[in-house]
């Protein structure tokens, strides 16, 4: 069963509408006091408004300006370390095409390099030998040792070597030795050179 409730006599609009009319000081109090009521609400929010005072909003936007130019200053530093990674990669990329040569076809090209450089620099070629030893922390590349051995005078050397310097492969003269040779024409030596160069591997080695 429903129930229903009511306010008291006293409290109910009808009531309260005949007290204020009976006694006009009373509606006046009350609205004074409603008044008051609302002039501190007002107050309160001119000394301390939500969101802070003026001065804190400005502190606080100061902030946030000084905050986003760092982190600007951080993106720009970063877009030019990337940039920077990029031309590196590049460049590296670029040293190891044309230094770097394939491995499959490396000893043929660099054995032909030093036939013709010795040709036209007077030397006698004589036997030669090379080997392939990996590199530690990598199985892209390995290293390319030739052991040639030649004769000619020590001019004809010297061009040879030059030519050596000038040449467009990564050739690295490791060492180097000249001895004359007995009972032969003067001033004719034999001459040893050891090369390092680096390849590429075709595939990774098992």
């Amino acid at each position: 069963m429903s129930k229903s409730f009511n306010l008291p006599t006293r409290f109910s609009p009808t009531a309260i509408r005949i007290r204020f009319g009976k006694d006009p000081r009373l509606a006046a109090r009350v609205m004074l006091g409603l008044l008051l009521f609302i002039n501190l609400i007002a107050a309160y929010c001119v000394m301390s408004p939500i969101g802070g005072s003026a001065e804190q909003l400005d502190a606080r936007i100061s902030a946030l300006q000084q905050d986003i130019q760092t982190r600007n200053a951080t993106l720009q530093r970063m877009r030019q370390l990337v940039g920077r990674m990029n031309q590196a990669r590049s460049t590296g990329d670029e040293f190891l095409g044309q230094y770097f040569m394939d491995r499959r076809t490396a000893s043929s090209t660099i054995l032909s390099e030093l036939d013709v450089s010795s040709k036209d620099a007077g030397m006698k070629p004589k036997e030669r030998s090379f080997n392939y030893d990996p590199i530690e922390g990598t199985e892209q590349f390995s290293m390319m040792t030739v052991i040639a051995n030649y004769e000619g005078t020590y001019g004809d050397l010297l061009q040879f070597v030059n030519k050596l310097d000038r040449s467009p492969r990564f050739l690295i003269i490791d060492t180097l030795v000249a001895a004359p040779q007995q009972g032969a024409q003067q001033g004719l030596l034999n001459v040893q050179i050891k090369f390092n160069t680096f390849v590429r591997e075709g595939a990774a080695r098992i």
